[in-house]
Order: C-alpha cells, then sequence, then structure tokens
C-alpha cells in the first residue's frame, strides 16, 4: 500500500470528499468489512456496503478476499493508500495556475505553486507505479524564526542568492542524458490556534 495516493479523476475525488466515506478510507488503512466497520460508523452494514462498494467502482478500495460467514459472502477490502490528497486536475479549467496569478509575493501564487506540485508529482507518481520505477524527488522541510522583517528580508535575499548561484552551477540544457526537474521555495507564517493572536499577513 502507497503512503499517499493523488486522486487526479472527479468522480473519485467527489467520491472521497464524502464525509463517511472518507471516514470509511481511514478506517480502511487495515482491512475490514462491511459488519465490521458499521458499528465503528455507527450505519447500518448495508449502508456501509453500498459506500464500500461505491469507493472500490472508483478504485479508492480494493478486494483483499471473501470469506463465508453464516451462509453469507463476506467481502475483506482495504484501502488503496494511507492516505489521499485531491489534485487539482480535479478541477479542470477551474484549477489554480501560477501564471495566472501575478503577483509572485502573494499567498495566491504559493498556493499555485503547491498545487502544480501536486499535480505534477502525482502524475509521475502514477507513472512510477505502473512501470514499477521509484520517482526521484528532493525535499527540504524547516522551521526559521526571524527577529524582525529586515532579519526575514535578508534571509530572502541570501537565499535567492544561494538558489540562483547553485542552479548556475550545475544547470546543463545541453546534457543528451540529463533530466529536468523543477525547484520550488516556498515559505509562510505557521498557522496559530483561532483563539491566539492572529498571524500578520506579512509576505517572505
Amino acid at each position: 500500500m502507497p503512503a499517499v495516493e493523488v486522486i487526479e479523476r472527479p468522480a473519485a475525488a467527489a467520491v472521497a470528499l464524502d464525509p463517511i466515506r472518507a471516514r470509511l478510507l481511514a478506517e480502511l488503512a487495515t482491512p475490514g468489512s462491511a459488519s465490521t466497520l458499521a458499528s465503528k460508523v455507527g450505519l447500518a452494514r448495508q449502508k456501509v456496503n453500498y459506500h464500500l462498494r461505491t469507493l472500490e467502482s472508483h478504485g479508492l478500495v480494493r478486494l483483499v478476499e471473501e470469506r463465508q460467514r453464516r451462509g453469507l459472502v463476506e467481502r475483506i477490502v482495504v484501502a488503496t493508500a494511507g492516505s489521499y490528497v485531491v489534485s487539482p486536475a480535479a478541477l479542470g479549467e477551474a484549477a489554480t495556475d501560477p501564471s495566472r496569478t501575478p503577483d509572485k509575493l502573494s499567498a495566491d501564487y504559493l498556493i499555485a505553486l503547491a498545487a502544480r506540485a501536486i499535480r505534477e508529482v502525482g502524475i509521475l507518481m502514477r507513472r512510477a507505479n505502473a512501470s514499477g520505477k521509484r520517482l526521484a524527488t528532493l525535499s527540504i522541510d524547516a522551521e526559521v524564526r526571524f527577529r524582525s522583517p529586515a532579519d526575514r528580508a535578508d534571509f530572502t535575499a541570501e537565499l535567492a542568492s544561494a538558489v540562483t548561484t547553485l542552479v548556475a552551477r550545475y544547470h546543463d540544457g545541453s546534457a543528451p542524458n540529463g533530466r529536468t526537474f523543477r525547484l520550488m521555495v516556498g515559505a509562510h507564517p505557521l498557522p496559530v490556534p483561532e483563539s491566539a493572536e492572529p498571524v500578520r499577513e506579512e509576505h517572505v
């Protein structure tokens, strides 16, 4: 079972976003049946079975085995992934696009970049899984607390300079066997509880 599955098809996204079916997907991180899930989600077995059949028809759960139980066939199913994320591709033309956001320092642009990463990496993951290969990626995640807006501005300038220098050093547009990677660097304030002091609307 992959840790994450990116949902690209609109119909599958609509099915997964249903609250009951989303709960069933979470419960099905380990195999289960309509009977075992009914008491957990507070629904009749027949109702749970209907939802499981719907999830299965959209490729979000898969059959593990069938067991004979009290004259009936009990179907044991499991989620196809540990967790799910919906690709912007599911929204078609309505999906966000960095090219349509002119303000490169806006939160809108950062969201558009993140959405594009989900869409592109989701496509590449699907292709890699289909061919039995591992997708080469690079991720860096860190937290930094700035003393002042001036320090934040200096950090941004140094980071931009460092990235520009590294790209210039390693980029080879004429390499016959090379492969182009997309590099994205972003930063945003950490969310705080709603009861705490509101986060100031500042850009890094």
